[in-house]
């Protein structure tokens, strides 16, 4: 970009860094029309007024009224209170040792969780579910006794229930589910839907996940504890400073 300038007020210029500098500010499911060429339009003229009313302020003496000395010594608190948590918080570091600490100390918390992938031809009948097996084990596929068979909504998609853990189907369909050898077909398994043959296509076991995997996570966590720890302890200290009434 060549930061050219595309507007001048009262000798100020707006260029376009500054255009672009405002569109980043632009919540993102607003920033495709605010790089379009009306959202630039339109942001432009945005700019142009807030350097319209800055000049109107100044060639006003509004910077000397009360009501504005007031609201600028409040923002100054604000901004100079927020920079000093800031500047604070800023000290703390985790080390790698901290975080090899916490998860040799706390590795069940990084354990997945056991899940299944598969598929399922729901029927009403046991005869419908019977039937349905038969045709599969004289050669039809899962997937094509399921569009035939199944009242399932699965059954668009050959009867693919997708993955799921523990927890997540009726106790009959999920013990059913977990037992089964991947690629093993199921007898009919009753609840309380109805009957259902249960095809298991891949098995994910649960594993403790590696420590560079989770690494971020627990340094951003720590950090958080260590932030809040320090900004109690120097909030402390400063209580022993300054007077502190609380009525």
């Amino acid at each position: 970009m060549e930061n050219k300038v595309l507007a001048v007020v009262n000798g100020n210029e707006i260029k376009e860094w500054d255009l672009e500098e405002v569109i980043e500010k632009v919540p993102v499911d607003r920033q495709s029309y605010a790089r379009s060429e009306e959202g630039k339009k339109q942001l432009l003229e945005e700019i142009i007024g807030f350097e319209l009313f800055y000049n109107y302020a100044k060639d006003n003496n509004v910077e000397n009224e009360s009501r504005f000395v007031e609201q600028l010594e409040k923002i100054k608190k604000e901004v100079l209170a927020q920079y000093s948590i800031g500047k604070l918080l800023s000290q703390v570091e985790v080390s790698d040792k901290e975080i090899e600490e916490y998860y040799n100390s706390n590795k069940e918390a990084f354990r997945t969780e056991e899940s299944i992938v598969a598929k399922h031809i729901l029927t009403t009948t046991l005869e419908e579910s019977e039937e349905a097996l038969k045709k599969i084990n004289n050669g039809m596929s899962f997937e094509e006794a399921a569009e035939n068979f199944s009242m399932c909504p699965s059954k668009s998609s050959g009867g693919n229930l997708g993955t799921f853990g523990r927890g997540r189907m009726v106790p009959e369909f999920e013990k059913a589910a977990f037992e089964l050898e991947v690629g093993v077909i199921s007898s009919p398994v009753k609840t309380q839907f109805g009957y259902h043959i249960i095809k298991v296509e891949h098995k994910n076991p649960t594993f403790i996940m590696p420590l560079d995997k989770v690494k971020d996570n627990i340094k951003n966590q720590l950090l958080q504890q260590k932030q809040r720890i320090e900004y109690f302890n120097f909030t402390n200290k400063l209580r022993e400073i300054y007077k502190v009434e609380i009525k």
